[in-house]
């Protein structure tokens, strides 16, 4: 090939192919249906030990009989029923939190609105079954000195909410109000927050992508090794005269010698001299 002939341009690489990252199973409606349900029942019955450390650690009201079925305060402005209110609240919260956080680790493929409502609906079964299971604790033996006992005679009033409870709306709809809601809401702020650092767009872990899908082809389809690329992006034609594959000699640092100038050109002839004879 002579260096007036240009270089053939090669041919345009084909656009590496990208496989996509596999996807879990798709989640069917009545699966999720049950997991939920059974995560709300399961977070519900975790509200009975929490009734009881809530009965442990809430201190009694002392009253005094003051009637059948009756009794006032001991005390002008008795400190135990907000004591049993922060003390109700305090586990609610920390019940709710550690709930969000179980939930979010252990059903990763339900992340999101799902996960979401399953541990506020939780968060508040739990609180009314502690509420219902602390309260009773000794309740049954303060009624009965309670119906049994003289008047003036001091007793001891288990634990409950006086910041909560359940509300009757229209006479039929029990509504709970109060710190009664603080599990729940505790159990939603955790899970939002949860969601909202998720490194994963899904929420759910995803498998980290290949490196060997970023490497650039090295060839062609048809196999010929790609020319090298100059630093503005366009192809550098292989040199003239050294057979394929072959690496050129070293470059001297010496600088190179000057290029001899081509000869100069004949000066035209004169106008009228005689031509140059022919042969």
């Amino acid at each position: 090939m002579s260096p007036e002939t240009p270089a053939a341009e090669p041919p345009a690489p084909a656009p590496p192919v990208v496989p996509q990252p596999p996807t879990g199973p798709p989640r069917h409606p009545a699966r999720t249906l049950r997991v939920g349900a059974l995560t709300v029942l399961v977070m519900g019955l975790l509200g009975i030990p929490l009734g009881l450390l809530w009965a442990v650690l809430a201190p009694a009201t002392p009253v005094i009989k003051s009637g059948p079925t009756q009794a006032v305060y001991g005390q002008a402005q008795p400190e135990q029923p907000i004591a049993a209110d922060g003390w109700f609240s305090l586990l609610g919260l920390g019940f709710g939190v550690l709930a969000a956080l179980v939930v979010w680790l252990v059903l990763r493929r339900y992340r999101g609105p799902v996960g979401l409502v399953v541990v506020v609906a939780g968060g508040l079964a739990a609180a009314l079954v502690a509420w219902q299971v602390g309260r009773r604790i000794g309740l049954s033996g303060y009624e009965r000195l309670l119906d049994s006992a003289p008047d003036g005679t001091r007793l001891a009033k288990p634990a409950d909410l006086r910041a909560g409870g359940i509300e009757m709306v229209l006479g039929v709809l029990p509504v709970p109000h109060g710190n009664l809601l603080l599990a729940a809401f505790g159990a939603a702020v955790a899970y939002t927050l949860l969601a909202g650092w998720s490194r994963w767009p899904s929420l759910r872990p995803e498998p980290e992508p290949d490196p060997a899908w970023f490497v650039p082809p090295t060839g062609y389809p048809d196999g010929t090794a790609r020319p090298p690329l100059d630093h503005s992006g366009g192809t550098v034609a292989s040199p003239v005269g050294y057979p394929e594959g072959a690496a050129p000699p070293p470059v001297s640092s010496e600088p190179a010698a000057p290029w001899p100038a081509p000869p100069a050109a004949p000066a035209p002839p004169a106008p009228g001299a005689a031509e140059p004879p022919r042969g």
